[in-house]
């Protein structure tokens, strides 16, 4: 009665007109209530007449309500009541009258039947639940009553909200384009009450459109051509295919012509364009809905707009997967040109080998000499081979690679050519890696040198400890690189300043080195030589690691 009166009085005085019949109908109803319990309170018991007129009084009240209501006409308008609410309560009122109804005829024949009244009454009950539990599980019954729902108590069909939420966390599965093709049938086909449906995409490369996902449906063997009249009209126009429609009136579609599989096909009801900016992704078949549904602007209108975002999906996963293939090849290609450069180096030796070998031949040292390079060139071959086959780094761990002797098979390798280098390295220098990678890495940086210098200049070696790490400093007095050069290109695939380098040697030593916690430091310039300064962690050989043993080439 408070929140009556509170009611009454703030409301404005223009409109207290449309409030008065509902107040008062409100003030009676509460009014009594308040007479028959505070009775009860002070006697102890109900006045069992006026407990026998409460309904009646209530009663009366009714019409007041409805003038109000009749005043403000607007109050539906203002009621917000979710769909769910009102489909689950749909439901509920729908089982509580199937329930009553066959109440109702089960006491009529345990009244009615004679003896066997009671028995029969248990079985109709039975046979009326389990027909129940049937209506309620059938999706054909959900979907009639979602439909008579949406058509009857509001005046959109959709809850736009929940639909493209649905949709959105639908699509948001993380998969291959299989599946989330797969997801983008369901959704579609969620959103109309449809119970199967198809997707047709085009393969990479491809001219035409397969059948690439079903679901519930029978297999199609057909393509369609994607500069066929088809396809370019639904990429062209983006209209939703009515199927029964287009029969009817094939008028309304212009100059459609659909494909034989889809008018022979019964089920087949809609067809609904993928199209991501200008291109067709590819299109979705759906089969009738499992009750009536109304094609109408708005249905157009929602299929339109999800297909345009389920289209974009699709086409950022073939993408994605488009990508992802290409930095394979990528990472192939890379592998590869890291092998060809090795091949090359290994040609270069061996050709050197032949060179000396006709002036040589009859020496035995040379020819122990020239047996241990084919064999060491063999194993180095295997093991790029064995790289590029299986795509990982060369086998083996990081161990402790010491210094000292690999610096004197570098300047031994200069040696081989002619060249005297000057080698220098603290013994027990040790660094932390791969001992063929370090010396390849190394050795490129000496080749380098040699093939920038005079057979009359200087290339020298020096290895030493420094603020606990390794320093091997490569140097030479030959025509050297400008700073544009080292700065924008030195470090980048196939940038070389010699006539027939490939420009990968430089760009896997320092990403070897920078994988094993290195650097590398270039002073040079032109007509002044070239220093490199290698930096590499330091390994102490005695802290009770076992350095790798070196192996001689």
């Amino acid at each position: 009665l408070m929140l009556v009166e509170q009611l009454f009085r703030n409301v404005a005085e223009d409109s207290r007109w449309n409030a008065k019949p509902l107040c008062i109908g409100l003030a009676v109803t509460f009014a009594f209530d308040l007479y028959l319990f505070s009775d009860a309170t002070l006697f102890g018991h109900l006045d069992a007449d006026a407990a026998k007129v409460r309904g009646a009084v209530h009663a009366l009240a009714t019409p007041l309500l409805l003038a109000a209501f009749r005043r403000r006409k607007d109050w539906i308008g203002r009621l917000q009541i979710s769909r769910s609410a009102v489909f689950y309560s749909a439901t509920l009122l729908l089982a509580g009258g199937y329930l009553l109804f066959m109440s109702a005829v089960g006491y009529y024949v345990r009244y009615f039947g004679g003896g066997w009244g009671r028995a029969m009454q248990l079985g109709l009950l039975s046979a009326g639940l389990a027909f129940l539990c049937v209506l309620l599980l059938s999706g054909s019954m959900r979907s009639r009553l979602r439909v008579f729902v949406a058509k009857n108590f509001f005046s959109y069909r959709f809850d736009y909200r929940d639909e493209w939420l649905r949709f959105t966390t639908l699509l948001s599965t993380r998969g291959s384009p299989l599946e989330v093709g797969g997801l983008v049938v369901r959704g579609l086909a969620d959103l109309v009450e449809s119970h199967a449906g198809s997707l047709w995409s085009r393969a990479e490369g491809g001219d035409s459109y397969g059948e690439t996902m079903r679901w519930n449906l029978v297999a199609a063997n057909e393509r369609e051509r994607a500069d066929g009249a088809f396809c370019t009209f639904l990429r062209t126009e983006g209209w939703v295919v009515d199927v029964d429609e287009f029969r009817r009136s094939p008028r309304l579609y212009g100059g459609l012509s659909l494909p034989n599989w889809v008018l022979a096909s019964p089920d087949l009801w809609l067809v609904v364009p993928l199209i991501a900016g200008e291109e067709l992704v590819g299109f979705v078949t759906l089969a009738r809905p499992r009750a009536p549904l109304e094609l109408n602007w708005e249905v157009r209108d929602l299929l339109k707009t999800a297909s345009r975002q389920a289209a974009g999906i699709l086409a950022q996963m073939y993408a994605t997967e488009a990508l992802l293939e290409a930095r394979k090849f990528e990472a192939f290609n890379r592998m590869s040109a890291f092998v060809v450069h090795d091949l090359k180096n290994i040609v270069t030796q061996l050709s050197l080998m032949m060179k000396n070998a006709r002036r040589l031949h009859a020496n035995p040292e040379f020819q122990q000499d020239m047996l241990l390079t084919v064999e060491s060139s063999l194993d180095k071959m295997r093991r790029l081979m064995l790289q590029l086959r299986e795509g990982a780094a060369p086998p083996g761990g990081s161990h402790g690679v010491e210094l000292a002797p690999l610096l004197r098979r570098l300047a031994a390798l200069g040696q081989a050519q002619g060249r005297a280098i000057g080698a220098e390295c603290d013994e027990g220098l040790a660094t932390r890696g791969q001992e063929e990678r370090i010396e390849r890495v190394l050795g490129h940086l000496v080749q380098n040198a040699l093939d920038a210098t005079p057979a009359q200049g200087q290339v020298w070696l020096k290895g030493s400890r420094h603020s606990g790490q390794v320093k091997v400093v490569v140097g030479d007095n030959g025509i050297g690189m400008s700073e544009e050069f080292v700065r924008n290109k030195l470090f980048r695939p196939f940038s070389s300043t010699k006539a027939n380098g490939m420009g990968i040697g430089m760009y896997e030593s320092f990403q070897y080195l920078r994988e094993i916690g290195g650097a590398i430091e270039v002073e040079s310039a032109p007509g002044r030589g070239t220093v490199i300064t290698v930096s590499m962690p330091l390994f102490d050989a005695h802290a009770g690691s076992e350095l790798q043993a070196p192996v001689h080439s």
